[in-house]
């Protein structure tokens, strides 16, 4: 019997391949449905996505945002900062991307860089730290008095399954952007972030703005169970689309296309695959 929590047992129990596809596009509707009522009333959802490197966060981000209107809810991934962002007040640069009613953002990574990389790598100093650890809790308690719904995931990998992940991407041209000389430090750094992890959660796990931890070995479990229970945070409703009526075409008037000549049209390339099947 394999170890609970391994790597190894979460694969035993994946869930079918169909099932998944069944229930994420099932969860997705009801996206379309959270991100509706969001428009309607005029509400801000910000849902903060953190983690281990590899850990999955941009898969699930790319499934939640998959149907979503792009003008309505919108990722956020920052850069390292400017020389004038570093002058600034830590969050200022945060605050500035946080949504308006109607929105939601998704930080794919977010001002829990501070507590994090920042500190295991040594890019910021203690003062810096300890002074986010303390204004992090306030930050957030105002942004929820004042009626923004924040939301935050913690996705949890084994080093197994993360150092599995960090080789194929090196492997795969495809997703060889993904990984960087800072992402592999994450190896060798391992024990440094658990100790971040737990500081930082013991200073901002606050009942207004708790973190929820999604087990992620598992990539399909992961992202239905984080957008499972981001749908059931959110106290929406369906919210009843205005009537639509596709019009009757009407009568040609006897305009015709230019000629296939004029135009310059993209070579067909799917024509040689064509002629290799």
């Amino acid at each position: 019997m394999a170890v609970q929590g391994s790597g190894a047992g979460r694969r035993a129990r994946r869930v079918p391949r169909s099932v998944y596809e069944a229930e994420l596009r099932r969860l997705q509707v009801e996206l379309v449905r959270m991100q509706e009522w969001v428009r309607a009333e005029g509400a801000r959802l910000v849902v903060v996505f953190e983690g281990r490197d590899a850990a999955g966060k941009g898969g699930v981000i790319k499934r939640v945002t998959e149907h979503l209107n792009p003008r309505l809810a919108r990722i956020v991934a920052l850069p390292k900062p400017t020389d004038r962002q570093r002058g600034q007040w830590y969050f200022q640069r945060y605050v500035e991307q946080l949504p308006t009613a109607g929105e939601i953002v998704l930080f794919d990574r977010s001002w829990y860089n501070r507590a994090g990389v920042e500190r295991v790598m040594g890019f910021c100093t203690v003062q810096e730290y300890e002074r986010f650890l303390e204004q992090c809790p306030v930050f957030e308690r105002m942004l929820v008095e004042d009626g923004l719904l924040l939301r935050k995931y913690w996705f949890s990998v084994s080093d197994a399954v993360q150092e599995q992940r960090l080789r194929s991407r090196l492997e795969d041209p495809a997703r060889r952007w993904k990984l960087s000389a800072l992402d592999l430090e994450s190896i060798t750094r391992w024990e440094a972030y658990s100790r971040a992890k737990d500081t930082m959660f013991a200073h901002t796990d606050i009942a207004e703005a708790p973190w929820h931890v999604v087990d992620s070995d598992d990539k399909r479990s992961a992202r239905l169970n984080m957008i499972a229970h981001l749908l059931s945070t959110v106290p929406y409703h369906e919210v009843t689309p205005p009537e639509l009526v596709v019009p009757t075409r009407p009568p040609s008037t006897g305009y015709q296309r230019p000629p296939r000549d004029t135009q310059k049209y993209v070579p067909d390339h799917v024509a040689a695959l064509r002629d290799t099947d």
